[in-house]
């Protein structure tokens, strides 16, 4: 606050005539109303609401043929419309992709809105993606396992799809890494499945001689892209297996998943599932 000198010389006091009386009335008057004839409309105008987001749940595992199917019905689109998007979605994959957004879709609730559209939407998994896979311990993950971030998401992709309880993806993981380090082929039925475009639990022999880069039977290392968009676990136990020797593994029954690296075993393990399918009647 700043502090002037008082003024100590007399004020003399200005009153308005009878003429200036009834012109500052008049302006008063006009004043009143202008304000009046702007403050009405404001107040009688319709109050603008928000619009209320829907949501769009992607789940862990869902593949991209999946994604797109959802992403166009939540958005209205006929569907084909969000696979067609991604030629020209311009979406920061890694090079390894090579365009294909398969891995990089990431589980989560998205919010869906009347300006959402399926670039925008792809885009926004991606981003999502591209932030949590390169953290820096998912990195120093896959360096300490010799492989790339994009095989790491490639590796849990199968762990997701082929481990039947949260506490057993470490240890599925454990077999695809020792499978890997020890020149194996894979063998997973869940990589059969992405090429045959299918979900079961019924492989034949006709199956492992299907002709398609998926097909771990055949051919030895990763498929060439992930098999599904993996969640938060399913990356941990990529990156972070449980230490242990196995090199099989097979599901009895629901929550039994049985780990060995004997074949023999294997073997009888595989017998129990198949009698527990009969018994079922799913066989």
């Amino acid at each position: 606050m700043v502090n002037e000198s008082p003024d100590t010389r007399p004020h003399r006091r200005i009153r308005p005539t009878r003429r200036g009386r009834l012109l500052l009335l008049i302006a008063a008057v006009l004043v009143a109303g202008l304000a009046a004839a702007v403050l009405v409309p404001l107040l009688t105008r319709e109050p603008k609401t928000a619009e209320q987001a829907r949501s769009l749940v992607i789940p862990e595992g869902w593949r991209a043929s999946q994604v797109y199917m959802a992403t166009d019905k939540a958005l209205g689109q006929t569907v084909g419309t969000t696979k067609k998007a991604v030629a020209t979605a311009d979406l920061p994959l890694p090079a390894e992709a090579k365009g294909n957004p398969e891995g990089y879709l990431f589980p989560a609730t998205y919010p869906v809105t009347s300006r959402t559209t399926p670039k925008s939407l792809l885009r926004y998994m991606v981003d999502t993606a591209r932030s949590r896979f390169g953290a820096d311990h998912i990195t120093a993950g896959a360096q300490r396992n010799n492989v790339t971030v994009y095989q790491t998401v490639t590796i849990a992709s199968i762990v997701q799809a082929e481990a039947d309880t949260a506490p057993d993806m470490g240890k599925v993981a454990r077999v695809i890494h020792n499978r890997l380090d020890r020149g194996m082929p894979l063998q997973m039925d869940s990589t059969l499945n992405y090429a045959l475009n299918r979900s079961t639990l019924d492989t034949s022999t006709g199956d492992t001689k299907t002709d398609s880069p998926y097909n771990s039977y055949a051919l030895k290392g990763l498929p060439p892209t992930p098999i599904g968009n993996p969640g938060e676990q399913a990356m941990v136990a990529a990156i972070s297996p449980t230490p242990g020797p196995w090199l099989y593994f097979v599901t009895v029954a629901p929550g039994d998943t049985r780990f060995t690296d004997d074949y023999a075993e294997q073997q009888r393990n595989v017998a129990e599932f198949n009698r527990n399918r009969r018994g079922s009647g799913t066989g």
